[in-house]
């Protein structure tokens, strides 16, 4: 079983950033994160949104996990988005993956991000891939029946200890 950490933001994205290899000077101080722990009490994965600009309503995320570790559940899918969308009223959410990295962009392009392929993002030597999901294309996702439901309702969701105040 895995729960979910809020308000140790800094110590989950340095934990995120320590286990991805262009990720070396971290995400800056403003990163907001959420861990996911183990039954043992143990991070095992982390979800860190940094680059925030709310006059564009994008911010970045990214996300890590120890190898063999169980914790993309759908819970933590729709915790992952409700942050961004519901809580900071984004309008797209942006990750950069390395262009190698098939398997998540393959699970990217079911959640309906759209993948435009960079050349040399992570480096002169490494393509990349800008993943974009905006609000409208999360919300018509068929792994999000919740997320409509709020919509439709114009539910409003109270703001998660230590992450940003609602924009």
């Amino acid at each position: 079983m895995i729960d979910y950490v809020h308000g140790h933001s800094q110590t989950v994205a340095h934990f995120v950033a320590s286990l991805i290899p262009h990720c070396r000077r971290g995400f800056g101080d403003n990163a907001k994160a959420i861990g996911i722990i183990d039954n043992e009490g143990r991070l095992i994965a982390g979800i860190v949104y940094h680059n925030w600009d709310p006059d564009s309503g994008i911010i970045e995320i990214s996300g890590a996990a120890i190898p063999g570790k169980y914790w993309l559940t759908r819970e933590t899918i729709r915790r992952m988005y409700q942050y961004p969308f519901l809580q900071l009223g984004c309008q797209m959410v942006v990750q950069r993956t390395p262009a190698d990295a098939t398997r998540l962009l393959g699970m990217l392009a079911a959640y309906d991000y759209t993948l435009i392929p960079m050349p040399r993002l992570f480096g002169r030597e490494r393509d990349g891939v800008i993943c974009c999901l905006t609000k409208e294309a999360w919300a018509a996702n068929r792994f999000n029946q919740r997320f409509r439901h709020h919509e439709a309702n114009n539910a409003t969701v109270p703001a998660a200890a230590g992450l940003l105040p609602a924009a």
